[in-house]
């Protein structure tokens, strides 16, 4: 990951990242994060390694199995991720006498992923009899194996009591009347910026939200030509109405401001986002020096998390606030 990228506040991260007596970064960039390390390891790259999905089955709506053996070889000495990381335990394990180990902490230590792939395929419910499902098939059939309709695993999934799905938890039940002033409180002060810096002419307060693109996943994809090429798409959105009142022309330069940061950006005029609310990709912010992205240097843009709020916290659940950043913008 690239967390002074992708985090609230990613100014002040960098800044506490700077000031660490150490730091090892496992990463194939000199990105915006990784620039403070003392030392990176770099793993192998994404054709280097083997790959059988899991999260995205989650989604299917066909059982399938497909394992993708790695295309590429590594050059001699490469390891992949998961090599450096048990290289790195058993230095700092030091020479302590293995024998007193757990064995079974011992064994599972020792396994590749793709030996753990193999045992969970042959354990599975699609693993059982002499055709069962293992790794050595999946390399025979490279297009995949499809395993037929999902099956139902409802409600003997469901880890509640009483094995139904509650529309509405108590504890969120009680945290609407918190949830409702909030907002009574937000409508309250649209307009006031006094909390967001000096005031300026032309300014106004908006509702600050992120977006993704189709050819930007995070902050990584960036230092591809063919994937940054054509026109800038870091800007910020804003409703004609809103520009109009602002005096605001499409692709002139913007400042925003919000209370942890301020980026300049230009303006991108559309009908396609509410009245009040403006909207930055996430990711960019390619413009911080000693880092080694020739390309994303190229097309920075600005990063949407110098505006994020690491204080804005969502009570009930802990996560941070990324959306609804009250920002002010000055032409």
């Amino acid at each position: 990951g690239n967390p002074v990228l992708s985090t609230p506040n990613g100014t002040q991260l960098d800044k506490a990242l700077a000031g660490l007596e150490f730091m090892v970064a496992i990463d194939i960039y000199l990105n915006e994060t990784t620039r403070h390390a003392h030392i990176i390891l770099p793993p192998t790259t994404g054709l280097e390694t083997s790959h059988y999905d899991l999260t995205f089955h989650v989604l299917a709506v066909q059982n399938t199995a497909k394992f993708s053996p790695r295309l590429f070889e590594p050059e001699p000495g490469m390891k992949d991720d998961w090599e450096i990381l048990r290289e790195l335990r058993l230095r700092l394990e030091g020479n302590r006498d293995t024998s007193r180990r757990n064995f079974k902490f011992d064994f599972f230590r020792r396994l590749s992923p793709d030996k753990i792939i193999d045992l969970g395929l042959r354990f599975g419910p699609y693993g059982r009899g002499r055709a069962g499902l293992t790794l050595s098939r999946l390399r025979r059939d490279v297009h995949g194996v499809d395993l037929g309709p999902l099956r139902p695993s409802l409600p003997e999934r469901l880890a509640t009591p009483n094995r139904r799905i509650s529309l509405a938890p108590e504890m969120m039940v009680q945290d609407l009347a918190r949830l409702r002033e909030w907002g009574m409180e937000l409508l309250g002060t649209r307009g006031n910026s006094e909390e967001l810096g000096p005031q300026h002419s032309a300014l106004s307060t908006f509702s600050l939200i992120g977006r993704r693109q189709l050819r930007s996943n995070n902050s990584w994809m960036h230092n591809s030509e063919r994937l940054v090429k054509g026109k800038e798409r870091c800007t910020v959105m804003v409703n004609r109405g809103d520009a109009a009142a602002l005096g605001l022309s499409d692709g002139q330069i913007v400042e925003v401001r919000s209370r942890v940061g301020c980026i300049t950006l230009p303006a991108e005029l559309t009908d396609d986002i509410m009245p009040g609310v403006v909207s930055i990709p996430h990711g960019w912010g390619h413009n911080r020096p000693g880092i080694r992205l020739d390309v994303a240097q190229q097309h920075p843009g600005a990063s949407l998390n110098d505006l994020t709020d690491e204080q804005a916290i969502d009570e009930l659940t802990g996560n941070a606030a990324f959306s609804a950043i009250p920002v002010t913008l000055r032409v």
